[in-house]
């Protein structure tokens, strides 16, 4: 494949007090520049895919540091929205207790909240684009931000580019009167790639989940799994004449603070399974996601195999876990050498 990939949504600030130590006396507050889209641009830009990358931010100096921030990463920023009147940021405060930090949202009338269908010239926007990226946060932020995410895949698809969706739930967004099943199934029409996972399928698209799977918390088989994950993805495509494949991950807590992780791709109607990688202690769950969807991107837009691509796109994801950043700092051959230890 040729071209860049163009990827969309909204940049934030992540802050992360540590609430065990007295970080208001020790005038310390860590943060980190991200947003799920701007995590897969930056890795796809780290493993040297043309990458781009559109937002909106206000214009002034820490923006403008931002931006510079970007282009020494490879980004290309040429379609950034610059205006309105603030940056979003989020914070995840950070402590032993990893799993069960709350966050907390202060992104209400952010620059990106402001934009509208009309805001963004999508030929310009679009112009030498191969592949599109959005997740499910931008269409729960507003109508408004619903409807740009709409016109958004349409203009995509009328170029031919391919479109990849990430089917993120944030309860805590989808506040303006819209559940996720009246927005996201007639945007996931116009997507080639949907990820996510059998439950955020169910809350998102209304795909069917056994009973199981919503009385229970945990105690299913990786049978049991595959097989939901299997009829899923039958479900979405069926759905979805566009939809070219359907990827799934499975993360579950593994002891105390590890974890247990592997993935699935449904691909030309058969379901492929990764290897399962299981960790006794990880460092950071933030980006972990997004990471696989850069390695979904970067196999298929690499030509790899569906095989290759899941595998690496898992480990990309589960290397991420021990990365204390938005976004992954690991190189290709990085990630390889962890497929192979």
């Amino acid at each position: 494949m040729q071209g860049k990939v163009l990827s969309f949504g909204e940049l934030l600030l992540r802050i992360c007090p540590d609430i065990e130590d007295n970080w208001i006396e020790q005038h310390q507050l860590p943060f980190y520049v991200g947003g799920a889209e701007l995590n897969v641009a930056t890795a796809l830009a780290l493993w040297n895919v043309p990458s781009s990358y559109l937002s909106a931010i206000p214009q002034n100096a820490i923006c403008e540091g931002i931006d510079v921030y970007l282009k020494r990463r490879n980004i290309d920023t040429s379609a950034m929205q610059w205006g309105g009147e603030r940056l979003g940021i989020y914070y995840l405060p950070k402590g032993k207790d990893l799993k069960n930090a709350g966050v907390i949202y202060d992104r209400a009338n952010s620059s990106f909240a402001s934009l509208k269908v009309g805001s963004i010239d999508w030929d310009k926007a679009l112009k030498d684009v191969k592949w599109f990226h959005f997740s499910a946060i931008c269409p729960a932020i507003s109508q408004d931000i619903a409807d740009l995410c709409l016109e958004a895949v349409q203009k995509a698809q009328e170029k031919g580019i391919f479109v990849s969706l990430d089917l993120n739930y944030r309860s805590k967004l989808w506040k303006y009167g819209k559940t996720p099943k009246e927005v996201m199934p007639r945007i996931a029409k116009y997507c080639n790639l949907i990820m996510g996972n059998i439950w955020a399928a169910h809350q998102m698209l209304g795909t069917p989940l056994d009973e199981q799977f919503l009385t229970h918390t945990s105690g299913y088989t990786e049978e049991e799994l595959l097989a939901q994950a299997d009829r899923t993805s039958r479900e979405i495509i069926a759905s979805n004449p566009m939809c070219q494949y359907v990827a799934n991950t499975f993360r579950f807590d593994h002891h105390t603070k590890g974890i247990e992780y592997y993935s699935t791709l449904f691909d030309k109607d058969r379901l492929i399974k990764s290897t399962t990688y299981i960790a006794e202690e990880i460092l950071d769950k933030v980006g972990s996601g997004d990471c696989f969807m850069a390695g979904l991107i970067y196999g298929l837009y690499s030509n790899l195999s569906p095989q290759e691509t899941l595998e690496f796109a898992t480990s990309a994801a589960f290397d991420k876990l021990f990365i204390a950043s938005d976004a992954t700092t690991s190189t290709v051959d990085d990630i390889k050498k962890r497929l192979t230890t």
